[in-house]
């Protein structure tokens, strides 16, 4: 049997390449480069991107604007189909929740996780209401969802309890050539792009919104370091989001310590900036798979979360764990911290592990989803 013609709408992929871009960008990637038979659809901004990344594939950008949420929707549902029939494809993917309804093709659609019915209240209403109904629909009317862990499955199955839906557990992979562990060139032009100077620091990367519990992290950090002579800096890298709680827990801060906003920093230096830190603390409430920590694992990282949702199932044996509140927080901060034999024995483990991550390996998973949600779709199945 032929292998499907695969469309992937990227349309949605965000200008700041987050955790959907990356996922977006670097399946792409793989996918081209193990000769599968590719559409990418994007807006025009990513057109030479996706050219460069997958030159194999066919790359058509938007004539319209689907720079907004509405505009991209209204574009996915209207065109899209059509497009997909024209180009001739036999299997549409959508990487982020939503579906075009009326497309003829097999569909197969991604869900990151569940948290818009698990954590609402750690989203904005409208969002959480938007995703919380797109995943049920794509779990009703899509041919096939792709789900990155075990966790997140587990977690629409429960909470959606949509009878018959068909969903395939595909983890994510790193990047390697992106995310190693760094030069001592790469530490300094990461320490310059974030304003830190020859400090020792503890890092975070993402968005500030409250997911990622990062006002229990400043608090954590100030219990942790408060009296040692030699202090590290929190450093907080990643776009601004919405937690209001992050600039109260700043102002509480004790002003000899340092927390630094470094704000977005360029994709070439993160590398630099994971691996050069004392260790990467990421303690998030929950994730439906936990790409930056796998990234700061594979810089060469100590790393510590949570066992929150998906997250073990990255992290395995080879990071620290801690609880989500201030106090746990602070105590594992301040154990490794005090502990830098340890430390490196996390780093050297943490790289072990990142290894048995790959894209390839997850291109040719999806390779294998897209054939299947192309069979069940010719047997008239969703």
């Amino acid at each position: 049997m032929p292998e499907p013609r695969v469309l992937i709408d990227a349309t949605a992929v965000p200008a700041d390449r987050g955790g959907v871009g990356r996922y977006v960008d670097s399946l792409v990637a793989a996918l081209d480069d193990g000769g599968a038979r590719l559409t990418v659809v994007c807006q025009a901004r990513d057109a030479h991107l996706y050219s460069c990344l997958a030159p194999q594939a066919r790359i058509v950008h938007t004539a319209q604007s689907a720079a907004t949420r509405t505009a991209r929707l209204t574009w996915e549902q209207t065109t899209l189909p059509g497009l997909a029939r024209r180009l001739a494809v036999d299997v549409v993917h959508s990487p982020h929740y939503t579906m075009p309804l009326a497309s003829r093709t097999a569909s197969v659609v991604t869900l990151h996780d569940a948290t818009f019915f698990t954590d609402a209240v750690l989203h904005s209403s409208v969002k959480a209401r938007f995703f919380r109904a797109w995943t049920v629909t794509a779990l009703r009317r899509a041919s096939l969802c792709v789900v990155p862990s075990l966790a997140t499955a587990d977690e629409l199955r429960r909470v959606t309890r949509v009878r018959g839906a068909e969903m395939h557990v595909i983890r994510h992979g790193v990047d390697f050539e992106r995310f190693h562990p760094p030069t001592p060139e790469e530490v300094r032009a990461a320490r310059d792009a974030a304003g830190i100077g020859s400090t020792p620091y503890v890092a975070f990367l993402g968005a500030l919104e409250p997911r990622k519990n990062v006002p229990a992290l400043i608090r954590g950090f100030v219990q942790a370091v408060a009296d040692r002579p030699d202090p590290p800096a929190l450093v907080l890298a990643g776009q601004p989001g919405w937690d209001s709680q992050v600039e109260s827990a700043l102002a509480d801060a004790p002003l000899r310590l340092r927390v630094i906003r470094a704000g977005y920093l360029p994709f070439d230096t993160l590398a630099g900036f994971l691996g050069g830190a004392e260790l990467v603390a990421y303690p998030s409430l929950g994730e439906g798979f936990g790409l930056p920590v796998l990234e700061a694992m594979a810089s060469g990282a100590c790393v510590l979360t949570t066992r929150r949702l998906a997250l073990p199932e990255v992290g395995g044996d080879a990071v620290a764990y801690c609880g989500v509140g201030a106090g746990d927080v602070a105590a594992a901060l301040r154990e490794l911290l005090g502990d830098p034999a340890r430390r490196a024995e996390l780093a050297e483990a943490a790289l072990r592990r990142a290894k048995e991550f790959s894209w390839s390996g997850s291109a040719e998973a999806h390779r294998e989803a897209y054939a299947r949600a192309w069979y069940r779709h010719r047997r008239g199945r969703p």
